[in-house]
């Protein structure tokens, strides 16, 4: 053997970019491993040891086989799923080579909606009443119980949930669905203001977390002219000491021992109550997974930048940096931060993303107009500052996107 420390990472679209830096100047060798069609996207090439890439379409058999091949000539001391789809591949990938790190189990609770629901209920979370998708008779008696409208939602990725009015429409939708049904569940929907809290966990205890307010639903922002904000919570509220006090203890409750996590909370605009909607493993992406295809810009990096505006601290290079330090048991410190505050603005649309020329503001500190998408970091003193210049850049994207559309019909 070489003695070189070496991490293998999957990904199955461009991300994860600071992540591979990271390693590369900490001194790890990474192999990525992604998609064929992927091989030319602008990874940072300088920072990989490999690039090795796989057919799309492979069950995880085929990974693991590919995988294990690969590792002829490569030892790993690390497996990285770079996104939430190869999370549980990744996490077989180790028990299959007796790698450290999340095991199966572990992973689909991170990926399982309804088993997201179960823990978090059992643990006294808040969530919305909910019901598998499986015997008839619990769905008769949970739309007794539960008045409609509902939300019919994927079990596992960030596809948009589908709104049902009645019985009768659940049981036309199950039909259609046939044999995939199963891989959904029914929920209670919950109106209010939606919260995200993203994490670095490390011992089984978060060290740090941040809190901010979306404006969209999950998922929103997959329809074409939706126009999605999120800008920093203000740490003196009641919302943001109750929900980073949700969060410390959420996140290792499903399990989680090191790594970053993304919680999704609604405050119930009913009974002011916190309602747990899901978390994930990683860093989460600024988009929900499938409107990433024909882009060309890593949004899962503007997550971690709209972070790293309001804190000084890169969700993508700590994740890197704990991973190491567990390797080389070096035990991991918690990044110096400061508490600022800062906002987005994502938008898709069906054309061409709107042009971004016209903001000069010298708050704005990332500016990116990708294929058909765009957005827009500003950072800011206070939590006001933020959340109104976000609203004011929110209503000039939606008014172009408006005047876009009209020009294209």
């Amino acid at each position: 053997m070489d003695g070189f420390e070496r991490f293998l990472c999957l990904a199955s679209y461009e991300t994860g970019h600071d992540f591979l830096r990271q390693c590369a100047e900490m001194g790890v060798r990474v192999t990525l491993l992604t998609l064929d069609q992927h091989r030319d996207a602008a990874w940072p090439r300088e920072s990989l040891e490999e690039l090795a890439t796989m057919p799309a379409g492979l069950n995880r058999e085929q990974i693991l086989n590919t995988v294990s091949w690969v590792a002829r000539s490569r030892r790993f001391d690390r497996v990285v799923a770079l996104n939430g789809e190869f999370l549980e591949t990744a996490a077989q990938i180790r028990e299959h080579m007796r790698v450290p790190g999340m095991g199966t189990t572990t992973a689909g609770c991170y990926r399982d909606k309804l088993a997201q629901r179960v823990i978090a209920r059992a643990f006294g979370y808040q969530v919305p009443r909910f019901c598998r998708v499986l015997n008839y008779d619990e769905l008769r008696d949970y739309m007794a119980r539960v008045p409609a409208p509902w939300l019919l939602r994927p079990r596992m990725g960030a596809s948009a949930a589908m709104r049902i009015g009645d019985p009768e429409q659940l049981w036309r939708t199950l039909d259609n669905l046939g044999d995939a049904q199963s891989h959904y569940i029914l929920e209670q929907i919950v109106e209010g203001d939606s919260f995200r809290v993203d994490s670095i966990v490390s011992d089984c205890e978060v060290k740090f977390s941040v809190v901010h307010e979306s404006g969209t639903q999950s998922g929103e922002i997959a329809q074409a002219g939706t126009v999605h904000t999120m800008h920093t919570v203000d740490r003196n509220s009641r919302d943001a000491r109750e929900l980073a006090a949700i969060n410390r203890a959420l996140a290792p409750s499903f399990g989680m021992v090191r790594g970053i996590t993304h919680a999704q909370l609604i405050r119930s605009k009913v009974d002011g109550s916190y309602y747990f909607l899901e978390i994930g493993a990683g860093v989460g992406g600024a988009f929900p997974d499938e409107t990433y295809a024909g882009d060309t810009f890593p949004w899962d990096s503007f997550m971690d930048n709209l972070v790293e505006a309001a804190t000084g601290v890169s969700l993508w290079r700590e994740w890197a940096n704990l991973e190491i330090a567990d390797l080389r048991h070096t035990g991991y410190a918690v990044p110096d931060s400061y508490e600022g505050y800062a906002g987005s603005v994502l938008c898709a649309s069906q054309g061409a993303a709107p042009n971004l020329e016209a903001f000069a503001d010298p708050a704005i500190v990332i500016c990116v107009r990708s294929g058909k998408h765009a957005g827009l970091i500003l950072r800011a003193a206070d939590p006001e500052r933020a959340r109104s210049s976000i609203g004011d850049y929110a209503a000039q994207l939606g008014s172009e996107l408006a005047v876009a559309t009209t020009l294209r019909q």
